[in-house]
């Protein structure tokens, strides 16, 4: 597999919320995207969709060649792909759709064509056993929702997936701005949702067994660790978290209590009874606000933090390449 070709054009397989949201992001780099979908008024959702998160690209900054024209849609999957450098693909989660879809796939493509999966829970190992003949290049580039705003991609090989694969998706992603994740070792649910689910499962319990109410536990995430969360990750924090000693210290000194705790974390069965609690709990913290009214809050304020993460970064590299005196 030739590593020296960019990737320029891309083949959208699935437009719905990931899919789309894709799309908006490729375009927002420069790139040409040709979607299809099966869907009825599939097309017409998808340039709703990226004339709708345009706004928010423009402002986090488009990229040279950047247009909303650059998509164009086929119901035809076999001139979807055609002359594509990459396939990305947002199919159903069912093995049995994708083995086929990616037989197909493998039929149509030039063996340098990667075929990346936005699958969050099949594996790469049982969805590349339908490319019987170029199952190296197939490999799970996992977004987290929605990718033209949050920049991760979780990178996962499966059995018969290459290193030249894996890098030069690595390098495909990180050069539009994503930060990659190699994830070395298949998992369900790879790493972020594995992460969020952990919490989840605490949350769940916390509220079901009448600790606290969805909004109270909502003000505990997202005003306490969910803060530093979006500045450094769980093991930075804890380096800083043990002061001049840094993570040794951290683990000298907390390691015995946090080990307690976790012997009395939940594990709550999400029972039709737990579900309704939970149900009645958020709707109570909601009150009268719309799912489109939450969805702009939530982007305003990420716009904001990708902003001044982006500002902290320029700045942090700028110090780093001053000359010493």
């Amino acid at each position: 597999m030739s590593n020296n070709k960019p990737i320029r054009r891309i083949a959208m397989i699935g437009t719905g919320v990931i899919g789309a949201s894709w799309t908006s992001l490729f375009l927002a780099k420069g790139l040409q995207v040709v979607a299809t979908d099966p869907a009825p008024n599939a097309e017409g959702s998808l340039r709703k969709f990226v004339e709708t998160a345009w706004p928010a690209l423009k402002r986090l900054g488009l990229s040279a060649g950047a247009s909303q024209s650059n998509v164009t849609f086929t119901a035809d999957l076999a001139q979807a792909v055609a002359g594509v450098d990459l396939v990305q693909e947002n199919g159903p989660e069912r093995i049995d759709f994708k083995q086929k879809l990616y037989g197909q796939l493998d039929d149509l493509l030039p063996p340098e064509v990667i075929i990346a999966s936005s699958s969050s829970g099949l594996t790469m190992s049982e969805i590349q056993k339908g490319a019987a003949t170029h199952p190296e290049r197939c490999v799970i580039a996992h977004p987290f929702n929605p990718p033209h705003l949050i920049p991760l991609t979780e990178i996962v090989g499966g059995a018969k997936t290459s290193e030249a694969t894996i890098q030069r998706v690595e390098e495909f992603y990180t050069s539009i701005g994503q930060k990659t994740v190699r994830v070395k070792k298949e998992l369900p649910g790879h790493v972020a949702n594995r992460l969020q689910s952990a919490v989840a499962r605490e949350v769940y319990y916390l509220v079901a067994e009448g600790v606290v109410s969805a909004a109270d536990v909502d003000t505990a995430l997202s005003w306490g660790p969910g803060l530093r969360w979006g500045i450094m990750g769980n093991m930075m924090l804890n380096h800083l978290g043990g002061g001049p000693g840094g993570i040794e210290h951290f683990f000298h000194q907390f390691s015995g209590p946090m080990t307690a705790w976790w012997k009395t974390l939940g594990s709550p069965v999400l029972t039709p009874e737990v579900q309704q609690k939970l149900i009645d709990s958020v709707h109570a913290e909601v009150g009268s606000r719309t799912i489109a009214e939450l969805e702009a809050e939530r982007d305003e304020v990420l716009l904001g933090l990708l902003e001044l993460r982006k500002k902290a970064a320029k700045s942090n590299q700028a110090k780093s390449i001053e000359p010493v005196a």
